[in-house]
């Protein structure tokens, strides 16, 4: 695949609305940036944030400058927005860590809880880190949470419930790896790469942890801004065809110094 150039991959970005003028309603990112200071832990994804989150207007100023949703509190519904730039900048710092990852050869793990669209990103960077030399994490076998089975599937843990993979924003699935991890006398991954409740809780078991997140997901990226996670990247994580993601892959991995592997 071509590596696109970062005007390239903006105007893509754009093009398939996984940033610029995205599907999720203004109205919905409110209701969850709502949700989350009033403490409901399901928009927690696993993170503690205590009452330092509890004013919506303080969670939407964060929103704002690392995602880039309208920042007007006054602006109650309709369209809003991811910035294409905040997007691929934390590509870029996404990049920077793994590049340290295939440097030292750390062990990686991978998680996902949007199989429909963000699995072959994370299947392409496993294997993209597997070439040059890191270690990726094998999960245990016999893993359940949330009535479901942890499974790993091409390099990737995710949650299986009756021959499906599974949406889930719940952190109990990867709480159940790293107890299993520890079980089992195993090391804990050196890096984590995920999204949702996989990456937060990853995270705060003081991991180094990257992971993407929607503009209405909102615990990531007060996460990254108090320095628990180390990168949020902003987009669009269901566009309607998980291809549109392979551009935004291409130039993760040479950004990073790495690979894409046939």
């Amino acid at each position: 695949m071509p590596i696109p150039s970062r005007a390239a991959l903006i105007e893509h970005l754009v093009h398939t609305r996984i940033a610029g003028d995205v599907a999720t309603p203004r109205e919905n990112n409110l209701s969850h940036y709502r949700k989350l200071a009033n403490g409901d832990r399901h928009y927690w994804l696993g993170l503690e944030l205590g009452d330092r989150w509890s004013d919506e207007q303080d969670v939407l100023a964060v929103m704002a400058e690392r995602c880039g949703v309208v920042d007007d509190p006054a602006h109650r519904q309709g369209q809003d927005t991811i910035d294409p730039e905040l997007t691929v900048a934390a590509l870029e710092r996404m990049a920077a860590r793994l590049r340290k990852a295939a440097v030292d050869r750390q062990s990686v793990l991978f998680a996902t809880g949007h199989p429909g669209a963000l699995l072959d990103v994370h299947r392409a960077t496993a294997a993209a880190l597997r070439a040059a030399g890191c270690e990726i994490v094998e999960i245990p076998e016999g893993l359940t949470a949330d009535e479901a089975q942890v499974w790993q599937f091409a390099d990737v843990a995710v949650l299986e419930r009756g021959a499906t993979l599974w949406h889930t924003h719940s952190p109990n699935p990867m709480a159940a790896i790293l107890d299993g991890l520890e079980a089992a006398g195993r090391p804990r991954p050196d890096l984590v790469v995920a999204d949702h409740g996989w990456a937060g809780c990853a995270a705060q078991r003081g991991l180094d942890a990257v992971g993407y997140a929607d503009c209405n997901d909102p615990a990531l990226f007060l996460a990254e801004s108090e320095g628990t996670l180390q990168v949020a990247v902003p987009l669009d994580d269901h566009v309607r065809d998980p291809r549109y993601y392979h551009p935004m892959t291409a130039y993760l991995l040479a950004e990073a110094g790495l690979q894409l592997q046939p």
